[in-house]
């Protein structure tokens, strides 16, 4: 009855990140709504666009690392390592451009903008570690 070549569900080691990474999507959505509401009521328009520049800069940076880092599992650990650190390094390019691009617009709100960021991050890169932390995995088969 208990056959040790059955894999149960918790055998896959990329499961701790596919939680992390389904919790992180969870969490930044509800951040972004939750934000959208806030700014759009006080500022209107601009702070509805600073919302949602800051939680696609914020999430997406927190989410894309654990995106490479799954993508990456099955892999050497140098590949993921390249991955993860080119990976920052095109996000940081990214993000410089973005905002220098924007630096001398006037159609977002900068505090909704630099305050999406900060809860963006803060909120995706919290649920994940609370993701990666509460799963169930075999550590010993």
């Amino acid at each position: 009855m208990n056959d040790p070549k059955v894999n149960s569900d918790f055998d896959d080691p990329r499961l701790p990140l596919k939680r992390a990474v389904q919790l992180g999507v969870k969490a930044l959505l509800v951040i972004m709504l939750v934000s959208l509401a806030i700014w759009g009521g006080l500022k209107g328009l601009p702070g509805i666009w600073g919302v949602l520049i800051g939680a696609a800069l914020g999430g997406g940076f927190v989410l894309c690392t654990a995106l490479s880092v799954l993508f990456t599992a099955k892999s050497t650990p140098s590949t993921t390592i390249a991955v993860v650190l080119g990976g920052w390094l095109l996000k940081l390019v990214l993000l410089l451009g973005v905002l220098a691009v924007i630096r001398e617009m006037d159609f977002y709100d900068t505090w909704a903008l630099f305050l999406s960021v900060v809860a963006a991050l803060v909120v995706t890169l919290g649920t994940e570690v609370w993701g990666i932390v509460t799963s169930k995995v075999t550590y010993v088969a």
